[in-house]
């Protein structure tokens, strides 16, 4: 099958017309209709129902349309297994503030010559994410793996980053002057979480440490973005919130916030890589290299994860 010809296909099906396609591929709207055409003489189907207004997808051509996109993807990948190292690594974080980040650019500064393409999937779903990796979307993703079974080979998972939390209020909450908290000197107070929701994996982890340690996590009302929810701790007597060690947070010196440790346990959040193994990108080598040399020297501590 004459791959321009499917290449043709799928242009034609999401532009809507023949000579949109024919604009997208830099051809004439003739080569566009003898692509079709001989495509659709070589499956002995119609792929488009023609009339005086235009071209749209026949009943077969909405069924071709997938694996013909898939077909597309593939080739795409079959490319860059011999162009390896030609293009960005391509990196899915789920936060551009939080220890992945970090930890990526820490990378990029160790190794410049390894050009980087940090993305963030609009669907923040664990399954996405793994299933972007397996298609080739993206080269590797960082998430925390609660099910296993969602990684199968060629795809792989490995911890990498135990985040620690920390308690982060402002001057006038009753915790503001301690040195460090256990979890149990938590349990008196409203953890502030606005919009948090169950069906994601932070949300999963932040359930399991409110029933471990009887913790008051309020996820109530929508979240209006970091920069409120600084402004609001910083003049609350009674909101703090968890923030994780490796995240990045910038406020004015006047907000006075604090950032609290938690001991005996720490809890931590595990950030695993997930890529697949036979992607031979070099710069996924050398990433996951530094990753785990990153993670040798990590300084123990006892610490809870679900």
């Amino acid at each position: 099958m004459e791959l321009e010809a499917v290449r043709t296909f799928v242009a034609a099906a999401e532009a809507g017309q023949f000579q949109a396609a024919a604009d997208e591929l830099g051809v004439t709207q003739q080569a566009v209709s003898k692509r079709i055409a001989a495509l659709e003489r070589q499956l002995g189907v119609l792929l488009f129902a023609r009339s005086p207004r235009g071209a749209q997808l026949s009943i077969d051509g909405q069924a071709f349309l997938p694996p013909a996109r898939e077909l597309l993807r593939a080739a795409e990948r079959a490319e860059a297994s011999v162009l390896a190292g030609r293009r960005p690594l391509r990196i899915d974080v789920l936060n551009r503030r939080t220890a992945p980040a970090t930890a990526l650019h820490a990378f990029h500064q160790s190794h410049p010559g390894v050009e980087l393409d940090v993305v963030t999937l609009p669907d923040a779903s664990a399954g996405t994410a793994v299933a972007a990796v397996a298609n080739g979307t993206i080269d590797a993703t960082f998430r925390a793996v609660w099910d296993r079974r969602q990684i199968v080979p060629p795809v792989r998972a490995a911890r990498v980053i135990d985040d620690p939390h920390q308690l982060l209020v402002g001057p006038r909450h009753p915790l503001a002057s301690a040195d460090q908290l256990t979890l149990a000197d938590l349990a008196p107070y409203r953890i502030w979480m606005p919009g948090l929701r169950s069906d994601t994996e932070w949300g999963t982890y932040y359930d399991q440490l409110a029933a471990a340690f009887s913790l008051a996590i309020d996820t109530a009302g929508p979240s209006f973005g970091v920069e409120v929810l600084l402004d609001e701790l910083a003049t609350s007597a009674d909101r703090a919130t968890f923030v994780g060690e490796g995240t990045r947070y910038l406020w004015p010196e006047a907000y006075d916030l604090r950032r609290l440790q938690v001991v005996d346990p720490t809890p931590v959040y595990p950030h695993s890589i997930i890529w697949r193994e036979d992607n031979p990108h070099p710069g996924l080598a050398a990433f996951l290299d530094h990753l785990h040399t990153a993670r040798a020297g990590a300084v123990g501590r006892e610490i809870w994860v679900p």
